[in-house]
């Protein structure tokens, strides 16, 4: 018989953390709030040092990032999420710059310590066994390599299956709270967005197994495609625009290489339609980012298409998505493990959609990426490129070439600086290259 749980409250659990310890908070929707509160209440004491805090995205406050806590808490995660970014602009929280397949093997290989880990559970089976619910990704590594693990149980987190079930024997300490699960509300698509999501659908095959991110963009392209047949998922992440396309019987998995039929992800953010849709659900395979993310799996999909974003692209095909300038506005995050198993996959498609101009009305494809811009897809790696004004494929492409297909579809009130632009890099041969 399964012995009941002995409970801690918050406060005395975080008692653990000593001075110098390194932290991981569970991801996105499933960050441990009532820990970090608590051990923001012993920062405010001053009870503790130089604690390095770890984690991926996450939803709600980080209040740890506060400027107050300079000297108590060191912010290093692995993304810069909007609640995080301003102190990581400001440089009292930082950034470790990697992929997200290999954030899992910082953990194991020790190049980041894990001294605790702080990690939202649903309440254990008859088994024993409790899920990670929405947070796989880096959060089983971290509890394979902490000294200490902390749980919360929270009756609101899914029992997801996949990689997500762990026995309750790797927990220290259970502590529990039932506080709702963070939802993520994204934006109706604008206009341009539509567009954007339509020039990505005619590129999406039936059969084709998909991987793209959340946003107002990504649902965009979502809303193109009731269409298709038999398509996939094996993605980073998905929020609620998978959730029609299932119920109508357009993502079936009846395709893919691997895991047929199920989807596949690492971690969920979304409404709470998206947690209760993989609660008990064996349809969703929630699994470790180094499975998730890994380009060799992925490629296995045949007809894996991937779909992301960028800041801006240059005239080469270099593709900036994790900062602006020097500022950092996001991470690295998934997309060159993505772009690099599409690339590898049987007829699969590698496509960075963004649209043309930003808010303010400069050109997001650009002569040169700005002066500190990171480069999270090189050239090299470049394929399909979408727009508003059409899609361009830079495979095999040379540098003039790539010049002239990419100022085909920016805004046409910036074509001629662009056009200019490539005339001075390349020299009059440039005129001649269709």
């Amino acid at each position: 018989m399964l012995q009941p749980i002995h409970f801690v409250t918050a406060d005395e659990a975080v008692q653990t953390v000593k001075s110098g310890d390194h932290v991981h908070f569970s991801s996105v929707a499933s960050a441990p709030k009532v820990l970090i509160d608590a051990l923001c209440r012993r920062g405010d004491r001053k009870e503790l040092q130089d604690v390095h805090i770890h984690h991926l995205h996450t939803e709600g406050p980080a209040p740890y990032t506060d400027p107050k806590y300079d000297g108590i808490f060191f912010h290093q995660a692995f993304f810069v999420g909007a609640n995080v970014r301003a102190g990581v602009q400001s440089g009292y929280a930082d950034y470790i710059p990697v992929s997200l397949s290999e954030t899992q093997q910082l953990y194991r290989c020790g190049a980041v310590p894990c001294d605790v880990a702080m990690i939202q559970v649903c309440p254990p089976d008859n088994n024993g066994f409790v899920s990670l619910g929405t947070s796989v990704d880096a959060t089983l590594a971290a509890i394979e390599q902490a000294k200490t693990v902390i749980a919360v149980v929270n009756r609101n987190v899914p029992r997801s299956f996949g990689q997500a079930l762990i026995p309750m024997s790797l927990i220290d300490l259970f502590v529990e709270d039932d506080t709702p699960l963070v939802p993520a509300h994204f934006r109706e698509p604008d206009e341009v967005q539509k567009v954007i999501g339509r020039n990505c659908a005619e590129l999406i095959e039936d059969g084709a197994c998909l991987q793209m991110g959340i946003g107002s963009l990504p649902n965009a392209v979502l809303a193109q495609l009731h269409g298709h047949r038999d398509l996939g998922i094996h993605t980073e992440m998905f929020a609620d625009g998978v959730l029609e396309l299932v119920k109508e019987g357009v993502i079936t998995g009846r395709r893919k290489g691997t895991d047929r039929e199920k989807l596949v992800a690492t971690f969920l953010m979304g409404s709470p339609e998206v947690y209760d849709f993989i609660d008990n659900n064996p349809m969703v395979a929630m699994m470790d980012v180094g499975y998730t993310n890994n380009p060799y799996i992925i490629s296995r999909n045949p007809k894996m298409t991937a779909i992301n974003s960028a800041v801006e692209i240059d005239l080469t095909g270099q593709v900036c998505a994790d900062s602006i300038g020097t500022k950092h506005y996001s991470g690295v995050g998934g997309q060159l493990d993505f772009v690099l198993g599409a690339s590898y996959s049987e007829g699969g498609k590698a496509i960075i959609a963004m649209p043309s101009c930003t808010g303010s009305g400069a050109s997001k494809i650009i002569p040169t990426v700005k002066p500190g811009g990171g480069i999270v897809t090189p050239r090299a790696q470049a394929h399909w490129i979408v727009t508003e004004y059409g899609a361009v494929n830079l495979y095999g492409r040379s540098m003039q070439e790539r010049a002239r297909l990419l100022t085909s579809i920016a805004a046409p009130q910036h074509r001629e600086a662009l056009e200019r632009a490539a005339f001075e890099r390349f020299g009059p041969h440039y005129l001649r290259v269709r």
